[in-house]
C-alpha cells in the first residue's frame, strides 16, 4: 500500500504467501495435488483452507496458537495447514512414527491447542494425552469417529470464505520439530518472512515452474519435503503425495503412474530402488532432475543410479532451521561426491576450531550459512538459540572441506568427527573409500572406546550379498584402505550387518551403530 507517496507495509500471510501467486494468475483451476485418483486444483485448495481455518478459529484457535497436524501425505494434511496459517496460528507437523512419551514432549513443549490426527495415529494421540489436566482436542483428519470431531464435517458447515489474518514479517508462521538426535527435540520457529523465499532456487536453478510434476518421497512432515512443496505450489508446479510409508516399490509405481518432472528422495531410497532393479526404466530415464538431501550421497552411488537412468542425482544440503537447501549441485555443474555450491540468495562460510575462518582450499571447518529462509530460532530455548544463530548466520554443525574449485565435500558431524593419535579424522572420508568395493552396499565408521578409554575405529558395514565370505571381504577392504588411507584412518575392527539403523527421514543413526558395535565387538586389545 503507497500512502502519501510512501509504502506502508500492511501485513503478510504464510498460506497467501504459498497459494497466492496462482490464485491471482488466469489459471487457478490448474492442479495443485495429486494423490491417488484425487486431484486439488489451486482454486479448491484455497476453498478447503478457508473452510479448515474457519472450522478452527469456531474450536477456539486464534493467532499464535499452535495446531499440530499428525497426519499423512494426503490433500487434508494442506487443508489443515494452510487453515492454521490463514488464521495466523501455527501449524506443527508431527513425526508419524513418534512413541506415545515422543508425541507428550512435543504436546506438552508445544502447549497445542488442537490436534489434527489421522485415524490411525489416534491410539498414540490418546495415549500421549492421557492423564493430562487440560489436553489439547482431537479433531480426526477426515471423519467423526469414536466421538472425536472429523475435520470434514466440521469444514462443511463452514464457508468458503477466509480472509487471512495479516502478520509482520517476524511473527510465527510455522513450527518444525529438530530429529533430536543430540537431544530432546527442539521446536524451530519459522517467520513470515521466509515463506515468499522458498522458491529462490527450485524455478531459477533446477528449472521447476507451472508445467512440472514435482514428488518428494520423504514425508511432509521432514523440512526437506515440506520447503520444496511449498516452493513448488509457489511456483505454479503440480505436487504429487503419496500415503504411506515409502518403500522402493511404491516410489517406483508413484514414479511410473505420475511421470514427474522433479524427484526428491534420499540416498536410501536411491539406494533401494537400484538394488531392486526397479529405476531402469522409461519413466525413470524421463525425470529431468534427481535431488537428494538428508544424508551424504556417496559417489559410487551416484555413479551406479546415472548408469541406470541416465540422469545424475543432483546432491545438497540443508537442515531443519534452514527449512531448505543451502548447498546444491545444479544440473549444468555437478561434482559427483560434493555437494556442490553454494544456492542462490545464500552466504556460507567456514569456521576452523578455534573459530577464525577458514580461507584456503581443502581445509575442514564447520559450515556457517545465512540465508532469507533461516528460523528465527528455538521456541523457549534461548541458549541453544543463542549458540546457533549467530550475527546472521546459523552454525549448521556440520564440517566441509571446500576444494579449490568450490565445491564443498561433506566431512560428517562436527560431534561425529573422530579424534585419534591427536588428529582428525572424518568417517565420511573412510566410507567414500568402503564404498568404492563393488560388495558393499552400505558403510559407516563410528569411534568406540576400548578398554584403555581410547578411541578405535569401527567399520560397520552391509554387504550387498547376504552370503558374502565376510573374512575375504574384510581382507579385500583392509588392503583397499591401507593403500589409500593413512594408517591411523584404517579400521581394524569390522561389523557385519543386515541394514544400517536409520531415522524416519533416512539418516544414518550413527548414535546406535556405536551401540552395536560395542555389544558385538571384542575391545580388549
Amino acid at each position: 500500500m503507497t500512502v502519501g507517496g510512501k509504502s506502508i507495509f500492511t501485513g503478510m500471510n504464510a498460506a497467501d504467501a504459498v497459494l497466492g501467486p496462482v490464485l491471482s494468475s488466469s489459471t487457478p483451476d490448474r492442479t495443485a495435488l495429486l494423490c491417488g485418483e484425487r486431484e486439488i486444483s489451486y482454486r479448491v485448495l484455497e476453498e478447503k483452507a478457508c473452510r479448515a481455518g474457519n472450522a478452527l478459529r469456531a474450536l477456539g484457535c486464534t493467532v499464535g496458537d499452535r495446531v499440530l497436524v499428525l497426519m499423512d501425505d494426503r490433500p487434508e494434511f494442506f487443508f489443515a495447514y494452510f487453515g492454521a496459517m490463514k488464521i495466523g496460528a501455527a501449524p506443527v507437523a508431527v513425526n508419524l512414527r513418534l512413541a506415545a512419551k515422543d508425541l507428550r514432549y512435543i504436546i506438552d513443549d508445544s502447549a497445542c491447542r488442537v490436534i489434527v490426527v489421522d485415524g490411525e495415529f489416534l491410539a498414540v494421540c490418546r495415549e500421549a494425552i492421557s492423564g493430562m489436566a487440560a489436553p489439547p482436542l482431537l479433531v480426526l483428519g477426515t471423519t467423526q469417529h469414536e466421538g472425536f470431531p472429523g475435520l470434514l464435517e466440521l469444514m462443511n458447515a463452514q464457508p468458503s470464505k477466509l480472509a487471512s489474518v495479516l502478520l509482520q514479517p517476524d511473527d510465527m508462521a510455522l513450527w518444525m520439530y529438530s530429529s533430536g538426535t543430540t537431544g530432546a527435540p527442539k521446536a524451530v520457529v519459522h517467520v513470515q518472512k521466509s515463506i515468499p523465499t522458498l522458491d529462490r532456487y527450485l524455478g531459477p536453478v533446477y528449472g521447476v515452474g507451472a508445467q512440472d510434476r514435482v514428488f518428494c518421497s520423504s514425508k511432509l512432515f521432514f523440512a526437506f519435503a515440506l520447503g520444496h512443496v511449498l516452493a513448488a505450489l509457489r511456483l505454479g508446479a503440480t505436487v504429487v503425495l503419496y500415503t504411506g510409508w515409502p518403500s522402493a516399490a511404491a516410489i517406483a509405481q508413484t514414479i511410473e503412474r505420475y511421470r514427474p518432472q522433479v524427484v526428491l528422495s534420499v540416498p536410501t531410497l536411491y539406494r533401494a530402488l537400484l538394488e531392486a532393479d526397479l529405476a531402469a526404466t522409461a519413466a525413470f530415464r524421463a525425470v529431468r532432475h534427481y535431488i537428494s538431501a538428508g544424508e551424504h550421497l556417496p559417489a559410487t552411488l551416484f555413479q551406479r543410479w546415472q548408469a541406470a537412468t541416465g540422469r545424475p542425482i543432483l546432491e545438497g544440503i540443508g537442515s531443519t532451521e534452514a527449512f531448505i537447501m543451502f548447498l546444491g549441485n545444479r544440473p549444468d555443474d555437478v561434482k559427483a561426491g560434493t555437494v556442490g555450491k553454494p544456492l542462490p540468495a545464500t552466504e556460507v562460510r567456514l569456521a576452523a576450531e578455534d573459530g577464525s575462518l577458514v580461507a584456503g582450499a581443502d581445509t575442514p571447518g564447520v559450515l556457517y550459512v545465512r540465508s532469507d529462509s533461516l528460523a528465527k530460532g528455538y521456541w523457549h530455548q534461548d541458549e541453544k538459540t543463542a549458540a546457533a544463530f549467530q550475527d546472521g548466520f546459523y552454525c549448521t554443525g556440520d564440517v566441509f572441506i571446500r576444494d579449490a574449485e568450490g565445491y564443498y565435500w561433506y566431512q560428517g558431524r562436527n560431534d561425529d568427527m573422530l579424534k585419534l593419535s591427536g588428529q582428525w579424522v572424518s568417517p565420511v572420508e573412510i566410507e567414500h573409500h568402503v564404498l568404492t568395493n563393488p560388495k558393499v552396499s552400505q558403510a559407516a565408521v563410528v569411534g568406540v572406546e576400548d578398554e584403555a578409554g581410547l578411541v578405535r575405529l569401527a567399520l560397520c558395514l552391509v554387504p550387498i550379498d547376504p552370503e558374502q565370505d565376510r573374512a575375504l571381504l574384510q581382507e579385500e577392504l583392509t588392503a583397499l584402505l591401507t593403500a589409500r588411507l593413512s594408517i591411523y584412518k584404517c579400521p581394524r575392527r569390522f561389523v557385519f550387518l543386515d541394514d544400517l539403523p536409520k531415522s524416519p527421514t533416512g539418516k544414518t543413526q550413527r548414535f546406535k551403530l556405536r551401540q552395536i558395535a560395542v555389544s558385538r565387538l571384542d575391545l580388549s586389545a
